[in-house]
């Protein structure tokens, strides 16, 4: 599976949602404008210039609402299988969490910045999860395996968090 990531403006990005409309197209929108979401089992964009991910974990069902959570990670090229393998035994408590929609982990194609996506029903569920328990556990720094703390640089930058709204049709 993959996922295609553009932005713009809310009328241009609502109008191409809508053009596309039989495919699976979330329109999420921040401060910083609006931005639309791809999921597919194709290897080739609608979107002429987009971010490209292959989608490495899977859980849950993206939906046209609620509140999503991007937590951008840079990654050197000789940290990605470090990375992937840390990630793969995640504790998968997150999907147990109230008010949790899906969540998605992308292998970047076109740059260094892996993304875990989560959706949520609403900022509020996700401000539980980050404050629980379940949280604190995933997050916590477990003790080396033999070897997979040698590489001494897997991160090519700081992580960043962005955030995003799906409209609702009232909105």
């Amino acid at each position: 599976m993959y996922i295609f990531i553009t932005t713009g403006t809310y009328n241009f990005m609502k109008t191409l949602q809508e053009k596309h409309a039989s495919e699976k197209i979330i329109l999420m929108e921040n401060a910083e404008g609006a931005t639309l979401l791809h999921e597919t089992n194709n290897k080739k964009s609608i979107f002429q210039s987009p971010r490209k991910y292959e989608v490495i974990d899977t859980s849950g069902e993206l939906a046209d609402h609620g509140f999503v959570v991007c937590n951008n990670i840079p990654v050197t090229d000789e940290g990605r299988p470090i990375f992937e393998y840390r990630f793969k035994g995640r504790a998968r408590a997150i999907e147990n969490t109230p008010g949790f929609i899906a969540i998605r982990v992308l292998r970047p194609l076109n740059s260094d910045t892996y993304v875990i996506l989560t959706q949520w029903q609403d900022r509020e569920s996700f401000t539980n999860w980050k404050d629980s328990k379940e949280f604190k556990q995933a997050h916590e720094t477990k003790k080396p395996e033999a070897g997979v703390n040698q590489q001494p640089h897997i991160f090519s930058s700081p992580s960043y968090v962005t955030t995003y709204v799906v409209p609702s049709e009232n909105d």
